[in-house]
Parts: structure tokens; C-alpha cells; sequence
């Protein structure tokens, strides 16, 4: 049975088009003949509908009919030239681009009329038309994923990651929000502030807190629908600051949190945050010495608390972006899920690229796909990112990382709402005693905010992030310059955010 079902579609090699996934299922792909012919009648006859059609027609494909394809295209030359649209210069524009006999001559034009009803609803035939078009390309896309599946040679983890990815572009483009009016986007403004104003309290920020003062106060948490890039040379202590960020959301302030780890193993992480709650030495935690009794004790006391907290962990080597966005979707859904955390960007899978693209293309293209998921989902994303080598060569300023040191991908930097970088004064070697430990994050952009260097200190043996002794300062001067936003100090527009 397999094999008569191998015999029946196509071949792998060979193009799937949805007129073989019609062929092979005996089944007519949607479409309305007398709808399109309504729509094209339309715009030959109404002027005034033009601009609807150039701001919903985005291409000719939503038409099934190759011989109203190719009208269309010649009215949308017209109307993209501005030129008039009627009769003799759509026959004209198809004379001119040797369709018209294909078309099936001047008459076709001429007919076309007869077609618009007395009532003109061409914005609801428009909608119908590309609901329709969806379809179809739904149908391709099933079409090719079932031609890949009975490849027995194929690579299943790829055959996944393809498959999310023609499904995603066979809607994508296709979704339109529509516009609105300022005064509900105002109305709605008014409803969120209100909600806000009710839930303000000595400790409460609007958006997800770090537990790092100084982050916060610059911040106000990490804001719905951003991305959050931070990025370091390997070793600085990335992981460590995105698993202190994670712990500090879910254990104090009890937000559920993902944390998807594609370089580094569950267990690992667990062990990180264990190291992190308690005195254990890191080596007796590795099971390189024995843990004493009380030790057993304080480490069952102090697991109490993240057992408790809602921290998901995905540890999925080389994720496709269209994974992690599917289980991102269901991770908000089903377990409100508030902040997103990848360790790291540069381990993604982009969607399938076509052969000979550059890796910059991938890397680009994840940006962008982590971006579209923290705004559809409406939740922030943090996305660790490596930093090129040219921040250890640079000349002078202790080696402190740029926008421009953000590696493979320009669009990185585009991207992003905020850019954090770990600027490690111990890590480059300069022999101070008097570094170790000393740090820099760095808010490098910040989309809808200030600026600013938030003192902090790397705790090696606990792999941990705290507050500087001169965060406290730190703070007070923010606090100072928020309150006289017209002075002249460095972090003046903390308050507003612009």
C-alpha cells in the first residue's frame, strides 16, 4: 500500500505545483471564475476602486485562472503607470506584451463588463479571492511535505524544519492587518495606562524585571513584543547572566519563564542555578568531592525554591526558528509564559535558504523571525549573541564591544529593541586585582529609552551577577535625573523614554 502510495505523487525531484496535488487527490483546488472575472470587471469600469486594489493585490496569483492572471497584470501595469484603466488600453497593454491572444482576444475585454453585479462589493470579492489563494497554497505546501515524506532517505529533523517553513510562507504574506483610526489606538493606550496606574507599587514594574536595580530602573523590566540581544565574547558569561535574568523573573517576582539552551544541556543549567542558590562548591556539584550532610540539607532547602518556580528549559541542539517559534506560541498559550530566553542566536537553524545563500542570509533571517515572534506573541525575547573577534583587537577603550561587533549579521542590531553587552574588566587580562569581578552591561540601544552602564559584579566560583557596591549610586543618580528631566545629566530622558 506504501509503495502504490510512493507511485502516486510525484516525484521528489520533480517541481510540486498544486496542479499535481490536484491531479494525484482527484480533487479541484478552491477558486471562483466568477468572482475574479467580478473583480477585474471592476477595476476596468471603476477608477475609484484602483487604490483598494494596489493596497490589496499584492500579486496575481491570487487569481487561479492564468488568462485572468495575465489581465490583471496588464491592469496593474496601467495603474502602476497611472495611466487610465478601461477597455482599449487593457487590450493595448495585452497586445503590447503578446498576451492577448492567450487571454482569448479583444472580445474577453469587451465581455468583462457584463460581469459587475449592480451592487459592487469588489473589497469582500478581494478577500474571498485570497482566503481562496491561501488555500491553494496550503495545498501546495501539504504537497510537497507529503512528497518528502515518503522519502525514506529523508532526514526527518529536516524534513520538519522544511515542512513549518512552507507552511509559514504559504500564509505570511498573505496576513494584512488592517488599519485603524488613531482614537481606538488611543482608547486602547487609556485602557493599558489605567491598568497599570491600579497596579503600581513600590516594587512594581510594568514590564518583566531582571532583579538587576540598575537594569530595571533604566528599563522598567523587559517591555512586551521586544527583542533583547545580549551579546559578549564566549567564556564572558552570557549564559550566567541569562540564567540569574530567568531565576530572578520566576523565583522572586513568580513569572513563568522558557529558557530554550541549544548549546548547553538541562542539566548542566540546573546545576548552574543550584551553584547559584547555595555555598556548594561547583567541583562537589560536578561529583568531584563529597557533599556533607548539612550541605545535602541547604541544597534540598534552597532547590525548594525553583522546584516551585514555573521555569520551562528546552535544551533541543540546533533548533529551527520555526520550531522554537511553534513551541514559543504554545509555551504562551498553555503556560502563560512571559519572557522568552535562546542561549543562543548564532545556533539557530534559519529557515531553508536556497542553495549557495550566505550564513550572514540564516542569521538574518532568525533576527527577523525572533523579532516577528516577540510581537505576535507579545512578550519579550532575550537572544544571546556572540560578538566577533575584532573586540579583543581594537585598539584602546579596554576592548569595549560596539554595535558594529555583533557577528555574521548586521540585521542583529536592526532587529533589536535593546542591545546589553557584558563588558568583563577581569577578562582582559590586564593583571588588576583590583578587576576581578568588576563588570559593565552595557545598554548599547535601547529602542525606547536611555542609554546608560550599569556597574555589576561576576561572581566566578557561583557563576553569578550582583549589584555592584556602586549600584546603589548608580541608581540615585538615575532616579535623580528622572525627576529633572530638563537638567543636563547623562540619563536626563530616563523618565520619558524617548
Amino acid at each position: 500500500m506504501a509503495e502504490k502510495g510512493k507511485k502516486g505523487l510525484k516525484s521528489q525531484s520533480e517541481k510540486v505545483t498544486i496542479e499535481t496535488v490536484a491531479t494525484d487527490t482527484a480533487k479541484i483546488p478552491p477558486h471562483s471564475f466568477d468572482l475574479e472575472e467580478a473583480v477585474l470587471a471592476q477595476i476596468l469600469i471603476d477608477p475609484d476602486c484602483h487604490q483598494l486594489v494596489k493596497e490589496e493585490i499584492s500579486q496575481s496569483k491570487i487569481f487561479y485562472d492564468p488568462r485572468n492572471r495575465m489581465i490583471f497584470e496588464a491592469m496593474q501595469t496601467l495603474m502602476t503607470a497611472t495611466r487610465p484603466v478601461d477597455v482599449f488600453m487593457v487590450i493595448d497593454e495585452l497586445r503590447t506584451n503578446g498576451n492577448l491572444a492567450s487571454v482569448g482576444g479583444a472580445e474577453v475585454i469587451v465581455n468583462l463588463s457584463n460581469h459587475v453585479s449592480a451592487a459592487f462589493h469588489i473589497e469582500g470579492h478581494i478577500k474571498r479571492l485570497k482566503e481562496m489563494y491561501i488555500q491553494r497554497e496550503l495545498i501546495t505546501a501539504a504537497g510537497k511535505i507529503l512528497a518528502d515524506a515518503f522519502d525514506e532517505s529523508a532526514d526527518v529533523e529536516q524534513l520538519i524544519n522544511r515542512s513549518q517553513s512552507w507552511v509559514y510562507d504559504a500564509v505570511q504574506n498573505n496576513i494584512k492587518r488592517d488599519v485603524e483610526k488613531i482614537d481606538t489606538i488611543i482608547n486602547r493606550v487609556f485602557d493599558e495606562l489605567e491598568k497599570r496606574q491600579d497596579q503600581i507599587g513600590e516594587d512594581h514594574l510594568p514590564g518583566v524585571p531582571s532583579g538587576i536595580r540598575g537594569l530595571d530602573e533604566v528599563t522598567l523590566g523587559f517591555q512586551p513584543s521586544d527583542l533583547i540581544i545580549l551579546a559578549a565574547r564566549p567564556s564572558v558569561g552570557k549564559t550566567a547572566l541569562a540564567l540569574n535574568i530567568a531565576r530572578n523573573a520566576a523565583v522572586q517576582s513568580h513569572i513563568p519563564v522558557a529558557f530554550f539552551s541549544l548549546e548547553m544541556p538541562s542539566k548542566q543549567l540546573v546545576n548552574r542555578l543550584l551553584l547559584s542558590e547555595t555555598s556548594i562548591s561547583s567541583k562537589k556539584l560536578k561529583g568531584g568531592e563529597k557533599i556533607a550532610a548539612w550541605e545535602w540539607q541547604e541544597l534540598t532547602e534552597k532547590s525548594k525554591g525553583l522546584s516551585s518556580s514555573e521555569i520551562y528549559i528546552d535544551d533541543t541542539p540546533a533548533l529551527p526558528v520555526m520550531e522554537f517559534a511553534s513551541k514559543a506560541k504554545r509555551l504562551v498559550k498553555e503556560k502563560n509564559v512571559k519572557l522568552l530566553i535562546v542561549d543562543y542566536l548564532q545556533l539557530m537553524q534559519g529557515p531553508t535558504q536556497a542553495k549557495g545563500s550566505l550564513r550572514e542570509q540564516e542569521v538574518a533571517a532568525v533576527s527577523r523571525m525572533l523579532k516577528s515572534t516577540a510581537k505576535d506573541l507579545n512578550v519579550p525575547i532575550i537572544a544571546l549573541s556572540q560578538l566577533s573577534r575584532m573586540t579583543m583587537q581594537r585598539a584602546g577603550g579596554n576592548n569595549r564591544p560596539q554595535l558594529n561587533d555583533l557577528r555574521e549579521s548586521g540585521s542583529i542590531e536592526q532587529d533589536a529593541d535593546m542591545v546589553l553587552f557584558i563588558h568583563r574588566y577581569d577578562y582582559q587580562n590586564s593583571g588588576d586585582q583590583n578587576a576581578v569581578g568588576k563588570t559593565e552591561l552595557i545598554i548599547a540601544k535601547h529602542r525606547n529609552g536611555a542609554l546608560a552602564d550599569i556597574p555589576l559584579r561576576f561572581i566566578a566560583e557561583k557563576a553569578l551577577y550582583e549589584d555592584d557596591n556602586s549600584s546603589s549610586a548608580f541608581v540615585q543618580e538615575l532616579q535623580a535625573s528622572a525627576s529633572n528631566p530638563g537638567g543636563s545629566g547623562e540619563f536626563g530622558n530616563v523618565d520619558t523614554g524617548f
